[in-house]
């Protein structure tokens, strides 16, 4: 079953698509070139290409991995994020250093800044041996999750709506998580989203990059990244955040 918009979400703390689906990672053999799911590489653009850039200092951000909007037509959501010293962007959802574009038919966000035409920035990688970057391109397989985590992440939902006062009582859930999916309701390392409605949570991605193994670098503090779109779905947003 392809995840669906459900056409119910009124905010972040809803779910705007079902069901949920796991995303799991699989190596790309050549450049991926297709408007799939995936991370690194180069942007599929679906319109005129639009790289985003640092508003501060106007260094173009790293491109991290694009997303397709649940729905009847084909649509992408790029994620693109900055980066100095090892720190990504995105505390701040409408910084400018976290852009979240949509294409085709999106609109740029009021505080995203534009490069002009011809600009491109790096691109997702893990870390080498020697400390080197190397660039790293995946694909982004949907799977169905196992029911067991299904009812573990929505019982810490519903927890989590209990601290903010927005639903019964509900004892401290225990459980397996769920660390990258799309769809679904999101659970928040400090329990608020930094996007209030008529956001809605489209995707959850970790961090990684300390094991030698990982797939790769991404710096959220030991925590979670979190894309939204509006109820369009034609406008972006993101921000990570960390217990």
């Amino acid at each position: 079953m392809i995840t669906r918009p459900t056409g119910q979400a009124e905010g972040p703390y809803d779910a705007a698509f079902l069901p949920r689906r796991q995303m799991t990672l699989r190596a790309a053999e050549q450049p991926i070139r297709e408007p799939v799911a995936k991370l690194g590489g180069q942007p599929v653009w679906l319109a005129e290409p639009a790289w985003p850039v640092d508003p501060s200092s106007g260094r173009p951000l790293v491109f991290i991995g694009q997303f397709p909007i649940p729905g009847d037509e084909l649509r992408l959501a790029y994620l693109f994020l900055d980066e100095e010293g090892v720190i990504m962007g995105g505390i701040d959802p409408e910084a400018g250093d976290a852009v979240l574009l949509v294409q085709p038919g999106g609109r740029i966000p009021s505080f995203a800044v534009i490069g002009p035409p011809g600009t491109q920035g790096r691109t997702l990688w893990r870390w080498g041996p020697d400390e080197s970057e190397i660039p790293v391109e995946w694909h982004v397989d949907l799977q169905p999750v196992a029911p067991e985590v299904e009812r573990s992440i929505d019982d810490q939902a519903a927890f989590e709506r209990s601290l903010r006062g927005e639903g019964p009582d509900v004892e401290m859930p225990g459980g397996e998580d769920l660390h990258d999916y799309v769809g679904g309701t999101a659970c928040y390392p400090n329990l608020y989203a930094r996007v209030d409605s008529p956001w809605q949570f489209l995707f959850k991605i970790s961090d990684a990059g300390e094991g030698e193994d990982d797939p790769y670098f991404l710096n959220f503090g030991y925590g979670y990244g979190f894309g939204f779109v509006s109820p369009d779905h034609r406008e972006g947003r993101f921000f990570w955040e960390c217990s």
